[in-house]
């Protein structure tokens, strides 16, 4: 009887532990493949294309003379708009702490 559930027992873990050594020869199949698909490959050239770009034009990738003559047109709007402040650079905002009173206790 006894060694009837233990065989029952060893069996139930035996096939726990190859499902669970199957699931992770799985993962790590996946995880250690250093290899993109062509799709992945694709998209991923394609980014680092779009940073070499970005880093030798040093702004907006193919962009035309219209682009600048927009972008000038709406930096005078905002000018116009909020004051004649420089709209390339973050404001600088300057807040003060409030002065409170101190008021005396009243005694009873």
């Amino acid at each position: 009887m006894i060694l009837q559930r233990l065989f029952r027992f060893s069996s139930l873990i035996r096939s726990a532990v190859s499902v669970l050594l199957r699931r992770n020869i799985v993962v790590t199949a996946v995880a250690f493949n250093k290899e993109l698909d062509p799709v992945q490959k694709l998209f991923m050239d394609k980014i680092r294309e779009y940073r070499t770009k970005c880093q030798t034009s040093g702004g907006p990738v193919d962009t035309g003379p219209e682009y600048q003559q927009d972008l000038e047109k709406e930096l005078l709007k905002l000018k116009q708009m909020y004051g004649k402040a420089d709209m390339n650079t973050f404001p600088d905002f300057k807040f003060e702490d409030p002065k409170f009173e101190v008021l005396a206790k009243p005694q009873s």
